[in-house]
């Protein structure tokens, strides 16, 4: 299976890409500016990007060098006849290959298609198994299961959620804003830190031998939480 991300403010047009791109082994997310963009691209397994130039909040440009800091992801950048100097800028900066509007769904899907099979090739886009190991811990996000040293525990939903954005980023710092915002799907509404915390401790209280001295999810003084240990 496929993760592909179409990410342009107008959702006709995505939607329009989604039908042309319709295949059993294509898995479609929407975004729809450059910020909504790098949210999916931190929590799921992207391996193909359809990135709109023109962008409120977030252009095209900005979103994909960010993305290029840390993943050499396929990015294909969706532009209009005009902006012949911002498909050069997109190149120059790290993307693939560039798609006119209004677009061809024949040349969408041979596009799509060769950039994954490019990726592939070379090596960076392996497709990643639903199972995630970090340390002792197993996540099978298929089954929804969770496993300690080979033992099932119990998440609620939003402990589940919570675990699988750090197991998917170790190593990364995340604010209470951000966690509530990746698992909560919403913008924080004032009480976010105390929620998160409360969650944080619950989960804790599964995967830590000792809770109180955890070797996984540790706090980082003043700026949030980060997943420490050994990810296989």
């Amino acid at each position: 299976m496929y993760n592909i991300l179409i990410c342009d403010d107008e959702r006709d047009i995505v939607n329009a890409l989604k039908i042309y791109l319709t295949n059993p082994d294509y898995k479609m997310f929407e975004a729809y500016n450059g910020k909504e963009a790098l949210d999916v691209v931190a929590r799921e397994d992207i391996h193909l990007i359809l990135m709109d130039i023109m962008m409120p909040v977030m252009d095209g440009i900005e979103a994909m060098s960010k993305i290029r800091e840390k993943s050499n992801v396929p990015v294909i950048l969706l532009t209009a006849k005009s902006e012949d100097t911002d498909k050069i800028l997109g190149l120059n900066v790290g993307a693939d290959d560039y798609i006119t509007k209004p677009f061809n769904p024949v040349e969408v899907a041979a596009r799509v298609k060769s950039q994954l099979r490019r990726y592939l090739q070379l090596g960076g886009g392996e497709i990643k198994s639903d199972t995630v190991v970090f340390g002792g811990i197993e996540l099978n996000d298929s089954s929804k299961k969770v496993t300690l040293d080979g033992d099932e525990i119990s998440l609620t939903p939003k402990e589940y959620e919570i675990l699988k954005l750090f197991m998917r980023n170790p190593d990364r710092v995340y604010s209470p804003s951000e966690i509530y915002e990746h698992v909560w799907r919403e913008k924080p509404i004032g009480n976010e830190t105390n929620t998160v915390a409360v969650h944080i401790r619950h989960l804790r209280e599964k995967i830590e031998y000792d809770a109180a001295e955890p070797r996984y999810l540790q706090v980082v003084f003043g700026q949030g939480y980060i997943m420490k240990g050994r990810k296989k």
